[in-house]
């Protein structure tokens, strides 16, 4: 059945339908229509009002509403039809008293039902603008998260073009100097079997007693030539054997833009960039390494290269007298701990908090891009490490890193 039916069907008690009624103006009006005193019941037999009090009832006529018996209108008449007569006025009067009970009814669930639909569309509303206010949140979350990411991306893709480069240099000039260094190396050897040749021939001279030969041999110094002869051979094979090492390092440092991880010994990387970057360093502080026995781990080692390279460089331009940098290497439970120190001019606190900053640098314009240590951080983190600092102004500063063993 429909709601509105069931509003429009459902049974009213007499007394609710009297409700609002002056019952004693009623009963007045109703008295003079009757002659006589007039009482009104249910059909429980209880007395809703009565216009007074110990009288005896004469006639009693059913009071109905939509043919349903509501109670009886009895007086102390027996005119049966004025009681009938005011019985039936008194059923218009519950008819009207009914109809406005269902349409202020009506008016009221009306009103609830809207209230209550306002109130749903109200939380309909609230929970879209919560989903939408969200959504926009989340939004700029990744908005923020993506310029990130492509800022990355950008400075790391600078900094990988530029280290190709160098490494295509680097690369190409190991080459060249490889080939020459290689029978210069060669020809040395050959010259310091001709030395032994010779040394035994002069042996043999001096031993042969030809004054002529012995005389040419004290005026031109001979014995010290062929000492000193064979001194300048080992010092030049030696000099070739470090451009060789000079030369093989420059290819590993070469490799800074391959991408695929291996095995790797992290003190190796650090003594390669050592050496790549010995000539500037030495210039300006005295290099101490105190490397650990470190776990082999995967990594990239053309990037953990540039990440030692561009720390050494800075600490070397840290110093504005002559000090030191020490690389202290050790093994912390399932991780890898590397302190680059230096004993330079140290940052104030507000220097260290930007460090990392793209494009931030201390040097004057045109000496710096400001990218060495984002990227150093950027490597770092990709390798699941973290890179932190310690400064202090006048005291130095310390880098250290921390990897994670992989195997």
């Amino acid at each position: 059945m429909n709601p509105n039916e069931q509003r429009f069907d459902r049974e009213f008690a007499l007394a609710e339908l009297l409700s609002g009624v002056n019952l004693a103006a009623l009963g007045e009006q109703l008295k003079r229509i009757v002659g006589g005193e007039v009482r009104l019941e249910t059909m429980q037999g209880e007395a809703l009002w009565a216009t007074r009090a110990g009288w005896v009832c004469a006639t009693r006529i059913e009071v109905r509403h939509e043919l349903e018996p509501m109670g009886y209108l009895e007086a102390d008449t027996s005119d049966r039809q004025r009681v009938e007569a005011a019985a039936r006025l008194l059923e218009m009067l519950l008819k009207a008293n009914a109809r406005y009970h269902m349409a202020s009814q009506l008016h009221v669930e009306v009103v609830h039902d809207d209230y209550e639909t306002l109130q749903r569309k109200h939380a309909e509303l609230a929970a879209s603008e919560g989903r939408y206010k969200a959504l926009a949140e989340n939004l700029e979350e990744r908005v923020a998260e993506q310029v990130k990411t492509i800022e990355s991306a950008q400075r790391q893709l600078f900094q990988a073009e530029k280290m190709a480069s160098v490494g295509q240099l680097a690369a190409g000039m190991a080459h060249e100097i490889n080939n020459p260094v290689g029978f210069v190396r060669s020809n040395l050897s050959t010259a310091q079997g001709y030395v032994e040749v010779l040394d035994r021939f002069a042996q043999l001279a001096k031993a042969g007693g030809n004054p002529e030969v012995a005389a040419f041999w004290r005026q031109e110094n001979l014995g010290f030539i062929l000492e000193d002869f064979a001194t300048l051979l080992n010092e030049s094979v030696a000099g070739a054997d470090r451009v060789a090492r000079i030369v093989a390092d420059l290819k590993d440092f070469s490799k800074v833009d391959q991408a695929e991880e291996q095995i790797a010994d992290i003190n190796t990387c650090i003594r390669t960039a050592c050496n790549v970057a010995s000539a500037q360093v030495s210039k300006q502080a005295e290099l101490v390494l105190t490397l650990a026995d470190l776990p082999p781990t995967r990594c990239r080692p053309g990037h953990l290269n540039q990440v030692f390279l561009n720390l050494l460089l800075n600490a070397a331009q840290a110093m504005d007298r002559p000090g030191q940098i020490r690389i202290t290497t050790h093994v912390e439970r399932e991780s890898i701990g590397i302190e680059i120190s230096d004993t330079g001019r140290g940052m104030a606190p507000e220097v260290q908090q930007r460090i990392f900053d793209p494009f931030f640098t201390t040097r004057e314009v045109g000496q710096g891009t400001g990218l060495g240590l984002t990227v150093a951080r950027d490597i770092i983190a990709a390798h699941g490490g973290k890179l932190s600092v310690e400064s202090e102004l006048g005291q130095g500063t310390t880098f250290t890193i921390k990897l994670p063993v992989t195997d």
